[in-house]
């Protein structure tokens, strides 16, 4: 059977509309949240990394009359690039479940759901599985239970860890190397509620007018603009065996700098690029499509997700793992 063509499909602009509020007001999920979202026209293509050592450099002279002024010029690199992939799953709705269904229900639009639902939980995986590991940024650090060596700090779960402190020397570590002080702090749920009971934050916050510890208290706390929680979990288990909930998330942190919007001039640790280019798709790089499959005796509702999450500075950001 040929599969449709866009004469014999329709990009369904209702459901599309609430893809991109579903996408957007998905809580559990942070990959939209921690870098810039950069909707691009092509699927793929080169970006422009500028040298941050000529930015940096004291070059300035003072300028005698009559006298040309100091100058010079920077390097850039044109060489990385991005390729956002199309990620897509669908639901079919038969005539006679959509004929039965009762009102509030509403078949197509659960279908979009549970089809994007799929696709959140892909990226979420992927934006995670690329920035939450070793070995991925400039530097890197390790908890352990007792006095911590190089490389290492005492872990936020232990008695006598020093959260505030550790991020404030990270913090300090990156703005040294880079002139740029971390604003986004990524945190994972077990590591949420170590520092729930950790002594160090309690005592901070203790005289405060509400006294419970919230990421919104503990990014007044670290001084950055958002602490997240990387609260996604998802079933391991195939169709058909016994549900396995995992936390996508565990024992993990990551402090970086994120510009607070794309711009070929502002640094940032990564950005999510989005194809929004593609026929149909959202800024986001989301696409609904709804058409008729005759031989089912249904309409198929069929969600489909193009991006990247591409690290752009590795020096901008500091993965901390082993955190409880």
């Amino acid at each position: 059977m040929p599969r449709p063509n866009r004469g014999d499909v329709h990009v369904h602009s209702l459901l599309g509309n609430l893809a991109v509020k579903v996408i957007l007001g998905a809580h559990m999920f942070i990959s939209a949240d921690v870098f810039p979202i950069v909707p691009v026209d092509k699927q793929s293509d080169n970006y422009v990394v500028y040298d941050k050592g000529d930015f940096l450099r004291d070059e300035a002279e003072e300028r005698a009359p009559a006298t040309e002024s100091a100058g010079g010029n920077y390097d850039i690199d044109t060489s990385p690039y991005y390729t956002c992939r199309t990620f897509s799953f669908h639901k079919d709705v038969d005539d006679d479940t959509r004929d039965n269904a009762d009102k509030p229900i509403d078949p197509d639009r659960d279908a979009m759901q549970f089809a994007i639902q799929k696709l959140l939980i892909k990226r979420e995986r992927q934006f995670l599985g690329n920035y939450l590991k070793a070995g991925v940024w400039s530097t890197n650090y390790t908890g352990i239970a007792g006095e911590p060596g190089a490389s290492q700090f005492k872990k936020w779960s232990a008695s006598g860890s020093k959260p505030v402190k550790d991020i404030d020397v990270w913090m300090n570590a990156v703005e040294e190397q880079t002139g740029m002080r971390p604003n986004r702090l990524v945190i994972s749920p077990d590591v949420m509620s170590a520092l729930k009971d950790n002594a160090d934050i309690i005592s901070r916050i203790q005289y405060t007018q509400r006294g419970i510890i919230t990421p919104e208290i503990l990014a007044s706390l670290f001084e950055v603009e958002k602490v997240l929680v990387a609260r996604g979990t998802y079933n391991t288990a195939p169709k058909g065996a016994a549900t396995a909930m995992s936390r996508m998330a565990s024992g993990q942190v990551l402090l970086a700098y994120a510009a607070d919007r794309p711009s070929i001039e502002n640094p940032s640790a990564g950005y999510l690029f989005a194809w929004k280019g593609r026929y149909g798709n959202s800024k986001l790089g989301s696409r609904i499509k709804k058409f008729r499959m005759e031989e089912l005796k249904s309409d198929r509702v069929e969600a489909e997700l193009s991006f990247d999450p591409k690290l752009v500075a590795s020096d901008l950001a500091v993965y901390a793992s082993a955190v409880v």
